[in-house]
């Protein structure tokens, strides 16, 4: 069953059973209206035959019965009986009275009056005391013309909720139509939506209702997915280029080390180039990897209690190894009393690490970088400090993106790479990374990581 069809049998059914209770609530108010007016016309004759026949001797029981039969104000099938205390009929108006059982009569006795509903005959039953004696006075009637209205305002309440109903059927079915239509459009511009039409958008309308803010998702959506093709085709293109340009000269260098016949010396240099570019191919595709798993899902990876400063002095002795040249200063603040621990991937965290300080001190004229930590109750602040070439305004926000590198660094080895996989790395761990380039100061990059 379709949405449009589920609503609008919901609004019909809603919209019937309102319709009905309403109905029944009218003609219920209605009737019991008709029997307390009628109720109050019994009492007023039952009074009447009562003061007459114990008040008024003079008037005779047939007098009175011709002139209850000729009264304007007669009911139908008018009927008086009053009975004395043994239950006898002491007077009578006419002579097709309703019989009455002794329970009914020691109910009158009992109440002092009652109201009752027999064979379509309304009766009304009162006792009256006369000369210290106590009478049952018993009125009964046929309420033609209040049934009579009943019955029709019967037939024009079924006949108008009848038709109310199929109304109801009928607008409920557009208005339904009308609410879904917006909907049924979405549905038409998503299905024109294409890896290749990703610039197409929702109609976003005044961004009142409902439907239009799931538009405004939805678009916010797509703008996402189209931002990540986007990042996924620049990625794989700069990706196949760096890559393409160690494997070319590799293989180069050893085609021409193949046809020519250099020396030991001459050779040993060349391989050195070559292991020089293996081992920035082979730095590169890790960093792609590391990326690359990274952006696929952030939520595999185990947090663990982690020490800052035994990773910073496990890269240092790494790069120090390797770049015996490296000046990395490492320092600690003073009037910290917790151990700079973070909640994170140690893994990731020390490729954050590596990046930041292998940067500083291989853009560092004298291959310096200075390491600051800094503790505080909430957050660790890390900074690494250099005195390399200034990075200028209009990059700094560029060097964080792939293979997106200053203009400072143009005569440096490197792919671009490191410091966007290290944004994506804080982001990991809910922290932020700035960075500050300026002639007196030189280059900073802040980070700060949660505790």
């Amino acid at each position: 069953m379709t949405i449009r069809t589920r609503m609008s049998v919901l609004f019909f059914g809603i919209y019937s059973v309102l319709l009905l209770i309403f109905s029944a609530v009218i003609y219920f108010e209605s009737e019991n209206y008709r029997q307390k007016e009628y109720k109050i016309r019994l009492r007023q004759e039952a009074l009447t035959a009562a003061t007459i026949i114990f008040n008024k001797n003079e008037i005779s029981p047939d007098l009175l019965k011709l002139l209850d039969k000729n009264n304007v104000t007669a009911l139908n099938q008018e009927e008086i009986i009053i009975y004395d205390l043994d239950n006898k009929v002491i007077y009578e108006s006419g002579s097709d009275s309703p019989n009455l059982k002794h329970e009914i009569l020691n109910q009158i006795r009992e109440k002092k009056e009652l109201f009752w509903e027999e064979n379509n005959l309304e009766m009304y039953g009162i006792v009256i005391k006369n000369d210290k004696k106590e009478y049952i006075v018993l009125a009964s009637s046929v309420d033609k013309y209040g049934l009579e209205k009943q019955r029709n305002l019967a037939l024009i309440l079924g006949f108008s909720s009848l038709i109310l109903v199929c109304v109801s059927a009928i607008t409920g079915w557009l208005f339904a139509r009308r609410m879904l239509l917006p909907i049924q459009q979405m549905i038409k511009k998503i299905d024109k939506i294409r890896a290749s039409r990703l610039n197409l958008r929702l109609d976003e309308g005044n961004k009142s209702d409902e439907l239009e803010q799931l538009s405004i998702r939805f678009n916010q959506m797509i703008d996402r997915l189209e931002n990540a093709f986007q990042t996924q085709r620049s990625f794989v293109s700069h990706a196949s280029h760096e890559l393409r340009t160690p494997l070319t000269a590799i293989t180069g260098q050893i085609q021409v080390s193949l046809l020519a016949n250099d020396n030991h010396t001459d050779l040993k240099l060349m391989i050195q180039s070559v292991l020089d570019d293996v081992q920035q191919l082979n730095k590169l595709t890790n960093n792609l990897l590391d990326l690359t798993s990274i952006d696929a899902d952030d939520t595999k990876f185990k947090h663990t209690l982690v020490n800052v400063l035994e990773i910073i002095w496990q890269i240092r002795t790494e790069l120090r190894k390797k770049n015996p040249d490296y000046q990395i200063l490492i320092s600690l603040d003073d009037s910290a009393e917790l151990m700079p621990e973070v909640k994170g991937n140690e893994s990731f965290l020390y490729t954050a690490l590596l990046n930041l300080i292998e940067n500083g001190a291989k853009f560092s004229p004298n291959h310096t970088v200075e390491v600051k930590i800094m503790i505080e109750n909430q957050a660790l602040t890390i900074t690494f400090h250099n005195e390399g070439s200034v990075i200028p305004a209009t990059e700094i926000s560029q060097i964080f993106e792939p293979f997106k590198r200053g203009s400072n660094a143009r005569n440096t080895k490197g792919h671009g790479v490191g410091l966007s996989l290290t944004r994506r790395i804080v982001q990991l761990h809910e922290g932020q990374i700035s960075v500050v380039s300026s002639e007196d100061k030189g280059t900073v990059f802040t980070l700060l990581l949660p505790k």
